[in-house]
């Protein structure tokens, strides 16, 4: 049977027995306590708490991404970074007995397994689902296991362990592949790990409610929640040793070897033969797939979060690819296969593959050229390292490889692998926890009081804030609490700091990237400043402090939000929404909101793009948005399901998550997006838009900021003053600027190269004087020379001549200049033949010499970051060191 089919045959099967289908999630969820959707009942989670009540049945095919076991990837049968769960789900209605016949007729019967083929595993004191295996379903007591809470339990050991709260016994239901395919012992059964047992379904009795330790309370709703992988059941009935094997992977994997059998280098990891070599192409095959389907969920490579989880994927593929000889990009090219296999299920991925493709190439190339860089440093540290007779990676290396260019420690550990040598992974766990330690206690919430237990979280709990700023800006209200420091208090007077709580309130809280309103609350006896407005739970916290008289917790106040702000900001996010659209039509519809800071006519919009923008495109970007808010369009909002505003193509902001029920705002046909942001009525209000800057804050993500109203005309009058200014200075006029500043710098470059003519005579001219300064270390003429106020070409000159003088020569020059200093470090090439190189030895002094710089074996040019006292001497000395070492 088909992947695909097998898909459609569960659906079917789940629907005839009353269950609702429900499509796949994204592998974005909407919790914020996990990264990636893991499993299928992630998006349940509101109906198995009991918070949603209109389904009792479900069924889904849930694409999942987890990285728990990322370094078993392509070293097991059956491990996946992304994977598909086929689930069948109920909350509050049937229970074991239904849960365990619905799994037996599938398989036995829609699937075509033979029973004798399939062993069950129960909990050991599940003496239910046991009796149901054995006497209702007939399963020989043979082939029934019982085993502990650490594999038939669900969270694993929580009866001992925990943690607290809903939990249950589980039943796991197993392939037999015979005999052949284990340990050959006649008592082996699936709590073995032999390989013989393939897991193909777990089902889980959420049936108990943890209070401590083996201490479990009967639940007042009990759930089922199940899920079955569809690689592993896809290669039962395909008759496959792998998952890798089956028909959605097998042709990725020929195409990975097929590009493999071009590289023109030779494998780094031969020694452990052909089965390393498939255990690399799997996971390369298996990470290229995850990291597709992540970028097409809106997560793109990033050093944070979610963006870091798959660049960490996206490198791990190019790594195994670099072991296996491939030098360039070509896990992009993987993309259409996968758009290909999985066209029927998910035609998402076709339409967006040639994105994806960009993506990964992207972060494909940006990684080689770190990688080069790490292997050459980590290439000298090993070296070293060898000279001493240690054959351990210290965790500070590990560390910096890790913190300075975002190097996973897995890399690291492959790196020294290579070279016969170990790491002190432990060591590095101790600096990273560290780090994260230090991170942790750098941030903090300003407010963390509200978490605390206290009358005013009771009052929170029975009365919500209700938001009324998009009718008005001036409203009545009672004031519900008022805290003080870390107490609730009665009454706030003069001079003093704190946050109010209002029933209703027109105080727009920070939200989706808009800043909070400003603002008075005013009572009457006094005026509470607002200079901060933010959410906790359903509650509007005002805070600031009073500026005159005093406020009393049960009062009717006014609240008065600063109009001049509100609109300033609504002036500026009705803006946001007309750039996206611009950026949409001149760059692409893959571009997608990744960030963005609404504040008073002033806004900054994040995006996903590949490339720095053109000025031409900028150019035509701020005229198209600018002819957007000429056009007067009038800006609507609605109210309508999720579902239908997705259905209308309103864009959303994948890192926001939204209610049943979702605000659209609509511009014309221009945009549509869900957004609960304050906006204008029409969009001529905005007067102005100017683009300030345009600029990369992370692989594949670029930024824009730009000023809107009254700060776009202050914009374009200052430019104006200051074209003015330098017409003046030059004695043009404003409209000549160009052509004459092009004139100029024409100029300028032609006496330019007149000095570096007359240079280049003087430096031929002293050049035998010069040399004489060298010295001879094993056979290699070592020299070392300041040319003060020397250009990078007349440093490139002076090496040029000085090698027409010496053979085996190996130089440092530099000139110390006012703002930079600068060098170049060469070596002829009989040199480099020896296993030297400038490269090494600039990666092994630039501490110490504050050295940045690049290039190639014989020749590396940078700067010098800071001026040090001896600085010749101390290169010289490193010089020679640095032969003598080698």
């Amino acid at each position: 049977m088909k992947t695909d089919d097998l898909r459609k045959t569960f659906l079917e099967f789940f629907k005839s027995k009353g269950h609702k289908i429900y499509p796949s999630d994204s592998l974005v969820p909407d919790d914020p306590t996990i990264f990636f959707t893991c499993a299928g009942m992630n998006q349940f989670k509101p109906y198995f708490l009991g918070e949603r009540k209109d389904c009792q049945r479900a069924a889904s095919v849930q694409k999942c991404l987890r990285t728990d076991d990322l370094l078993k990837v392509g070293k097991t049968a059956y491990h996946h970074t992304f994977f598909e769960v086929l689930g069948n789900f109920s909350f509050g209605d049937y229970f074991k007995k239904e849960a365990i016949e619905f799994a037996w007729g599938f398989l036995t019967q829609h699937l075509n397994i033979k029973q004798e083929d399939l062993w069950i595993s129960v909990y050991k004191l599940d003496e239910q689902a046991y009796r149901i295996w054995k006497d209702y379903i007939g399963v020989s007591q043979d082939r029934i296991v019982k085993l502990a809470e650490a594999s038939n339990f669900w969270p694993a050991n929580a009866p001992a362990l925990g943690p607290n709260g809903p939990c249950g016994p589980c039943s796991e239901i197993f392939f037999d592949k015979g005999e052949i395919s284990g340990c050959g012992r006649g008592e082996c059964n699936p709590a073995c790990d032999c390989g013989r047992f393939v897991e193909v379904w777990n089902l889980v009795f959420t049936q108990f409610n943890r209070v401590g330790e083996n201490k479990l309370e009967p639940l007042p709703q009990r759930n089922i929640d199940t899920g079955m992988g569809i690689e592993r059941m896809a290669s039962v009935l395909q008759g496959k040793n792998t998952n890798f094997e089956i028909d959605i992977l097998s042709p990725a994997v020929e195409f990975v070897k097929e590009l493999l059998r071009t590289t023109n280098y030779p494998p780094i990891a031969l020694r452990a033969g052909e089965l390393r070599t498939t255990n690399s192409i799997n996971a390369i095959t298996d990470h290229t797939r995850a990291a597709t389907f992540a970028i097409a969920d809106g997560v793109y490579p990033t050093n944070e979060e979610r963006g870091y989880v798959v660049r960490k994927i996206i490198r791990k593929a190019v790594w195994k690819g670099h072991l296996l000889g491939r030098r360039k990009a070509f896990l992009y090219e993987l993309v259409s296969c996968f758009a290909e296999l999985m066209k029927e299920p998910y035609p998402e991925i076709n339409e967006k593959k040639e994105v994806i493709s960009r993506v990964i190439r992207v972060e494909e190339e940006r990684f080689l050229l770190t990688l080069e860089n790490v292997k050459q440093q980590f290439s000298v540290i090993i070296d070293g390292l060898k000279k001493e007779n240690k054959d351990i990676v210290g965790a500070p290396e590990l560390f910096q490889f890790h913190d300075t260019y975002g190097f996973p420690l897995e890399l690291s550990r492959e790196i020294a692998w290579a070279h016969n040598m170990k790491i002190d992974a432990q060591g590095f766990e101790v600096l990273l926890k560290d780090q994260q330690e230090r991170s942790r206690k750098r941030s903090s919430f300003v407010d963390s009081v509200f978490l605390k237990d206290s009358p005013g979280i009771k009052i929170l709990k029975e009365n919500k804030t209700k938001f009324v700023g998009y009718d008005c800006t001036i409203h009545q209200a009672l004031v519900l609490l008022i805290r003080k420091g870390e107490k609730d208090v009665e009454v706030l007077a003069e001079g003093e700091g704190g946050l109010i709580i209002l029933k209703e309130t027109p105080f727009y809280p920070e939200s989706g990237g808009q800043l909070s309103d400003r603002g008075i609350i005013k009572t009457q006896r006094g005026e509470f400043l607002v200079d901060e407005v933010f959410r906790l739970a359903d509650a509007i916290i005002h805070k600031g402090r009073m500026i005159n008289g005093k406020i009393q917790s049960g009062e009717i106040v006014n609240a008065m939000v600063e109009v001049k702000r509100r609109r300033a900001i609504s002036r500026a996010h009705t803006a946001a929404h007309l750039l996206q659209a611009a950026l949409r039509v001149t760059l692409g519809a893959h571009v997608a909101q990744q960030g963005s800071l609404v504040d008073d006519d002033r806004l900054r919009f994040d995006f996903t793009h590949f490339e720095g923008i053109r000025k031409i495109n900028l150019k035509e970007i701020e005229q198209l948005v600018n002819k957007y808010i000429l056009r007067g369009s009038k800006v609507e909002k609605y109210i309508m399901s999720q579902e239908e505003a997705r259905k209308q193509g309103a864009l959303a902001f994948f890192k926001d998550k939204y209610a049943e029920y979702v605000r659209v705002v609509s511009i014309s046909n221009l945009s549509k997006e869900l957004c609960a942001g304050t906006h204008l009525e029409n969009t001529s209000g905005i007067g102005l838009f100017s683009i300030i800057s345009e600029s990369s804050i992370s692989s594949g993500i670029r930024r824009i900021e730009a000023v809107v109203g009254e700060k776009a005309y202050s914009h374009f009058q200052i430019l104006e003053t200051n074209i003015k200014d330098v017409a003046d200075v030059l004695n043009c006029n404003p409209q000549d600027l160009p052509n004459f500043t092009k004139k100029l710098k024409e100029e300028l470059k032609k006496e330019k190269e007149k000095v570096e003519v007359l240079n280049k005579e003087i430096l031929t001219f002293s050049i035998k004087d010069i040399v004489k300064n060298k010295k001879t270390v094993e056979g290699v003429n070592v020299l070392v020379y300041e040319l003060p106020g020397a250009s990078k070409e007349s440093l490139l000159c002076l090496y040029d001549l000085s090698r027409k003088q010496i053979s085996s020569l190996f130089v440092f020059f530099y000139s110390l200049l006012s703002k930079k200093s600068i060098f170049v470090c060469a070596m002829s090439d009989d040199i480099v033949d020896k296993g030297f190189s400038c490269k090494k030895f600039i990666s092994l002094f630039e501490k110490e010499l504050f050295l940045k710089g690049g290039g190639r074996d014989s020749l590396v040019q940078g700067i010098i970051e800071k001026k040090q006292e001896n600085f010749r001497e101390k290169v010289e000395k490193n010089l020679v060191g640095f032969l003598n070492r080698q």
